[in-house]
């Protein structure tokens, strides 16, 4: 390792800064702290590097930082003598994206003011996402007339391979909750409704909550856990490989060829699952019946005459529209994934809430429906 040295003198008008020896990687911290010690705010600085033997990019950022100073403070800056392989690496950096403008001071707002900033955000993204769905829903409308004006254009092999992987597949979960709803309900009743003598009105409980409601809104909570998911997914990953894009080059429409297939998918295996689900809960609420000493055919009967056919077209009715909105949800927020690492994450976590929470309004719409029509 070799020595460097500076030498700093004024004249009249300018501030001359004398750099020896080699400045590289092991001498330069030093030199700088030196120089930035001793150098004022004169007219002019002058480095003179004749003296200089070696000099590697440790210097060169010495002589970048002495005429940022040079600039910040309107002085001129001239460097002299200088190696012809020093000049080169020299040149070959340019001061100005160096230079930072100096960052204004966050102003500081009281709470009430970041409540207000806060509300307004919160407001315009929610705007946002309503208008997002409302082009959604107009697209997807149209592609959806269209696909039924002729039906024959309609790829109805993808149309049974997704309700075979989104129905067919769910069997298993929509069994296990199902039963395990039917079952905990009549277990959680039957205790209380034993105190007064009235255990088996625990079927008209049952047969009521799981066909009328809670069959219908469970199913939707598991295809949007499940088969939304993988919509948004699915076309994630397809919007970030530019597939979809590539569609669009080729003058396919991506609502009319991904998602109605996707749609019309759902519209086909939410209802069929909500049988199927009514038919797994109303079993599993017999058991503590059945366990209590009380026999089946009670048990059916009772079921058989509080539900009518309103209360289960009530629920089948729901169910189309909970699979369109679990579809729907899961097909907007796949085509409008971003790019990155964690974009198709992401849109897949909004596609779950947003299809909760679109589910959740919608059967709060029709309980309200349901009880100013007296149904």
């Amino acid at each position: 390792m070799k020595d460097a040295a500076v030498t700093i003198s004024d004249s009249s008008d300018a501030q001359i800064v004398l750099f020896a020896g080699s400045l590289d990687v092991y001498t330069c911290g030093e030199i700088w702290k030196s120089v930035f010690d001793s150098i004022s705010s004169q007219s002019e600085i002058i480095a003179d590097t004749t003296s200089l033997t070696y000099c590697d990019m440790s210097g060169i950022a010495l002589f970048l930082a002495i005429q940022e100073f040079a600039a910040r403070h309107d002085q001129n800056f001239e460097i002299k003598g200088l190696s012809p392989e020093t000049e080169r690496l020299y040149k070959r950096f340019c001061l100005e994206p160096l230079i930072q403008p100096l960052r204004e001071p966050t102003p500081q707002i009281n709470f009430i003011e970041k409540t207000g900033q806060l509300s307004a955000n919160l407001f315009q993204r929610l705007f946002q996402e309503l208008n997002d769905y409302i082009v959604f829903t107009g697209e997807l409308s149209a592609g959806f007339f269209d696909a039924l004006k002729q039906p024959s254009r309609i790829r109805w092999k993808d149309v049974w391979l997704v309700a075979e992987k989104s129905g067919v597949n769910a069997l298993p979960i929509v069994s296990l909750i199902g039963f395990l709803m039917g079952l905990i309900l009549a277990f959680q009743s039957i205790v209380p409704m034993a105190t007064f003598g009235a255990e088996i009105f625990v079927a008209d409980l049952i047969g009521l909550s799981m066909i009328r409601e809670l069959g219908p809104l469970m199913t939707a909570i598991v295809l949007a856990g499940r088969t939304g998911s993988a919509f948004a997914a699915e076309l994630g990953a397809m919007k970030v490989n530019e597939e979809i894009d590539a569609l669009v080059t080729m003058g396919l429409d991506p609502i009319s060829f991904l998602v109605v297939v996707r749609v019309m998918a759902a519209l086909i295996i939410t209802p069929i699952l909500t049988i199927y689900a009514d038919m797994i809960s109303v079993l599993g609420g017999a058991i503590p019946l059945v366990s209590m000493g009380y026999p089946v055919v009670t048990y059916y009967n009772g079921v058989v005459n509080a539900v009518d056919y309103v209360d289960f077209f009530n629920g089948l009715f729901k169910s189309f529209f909970f699979g369109l909105l679990v579809a729907g949800a899961g097909c907007k927020c796949g085509l409008q994934t971003q790019t990155g690492a964690g974009a198709v994450g992401e849109s897949t976590t909004r596609a779950v809430v947003s299809g909760i929470v679109l589910i959740v309004l919608c059967d709060g719409i029709f309980s309200v429906m349901c009880y100013y029509l007296d149904i």
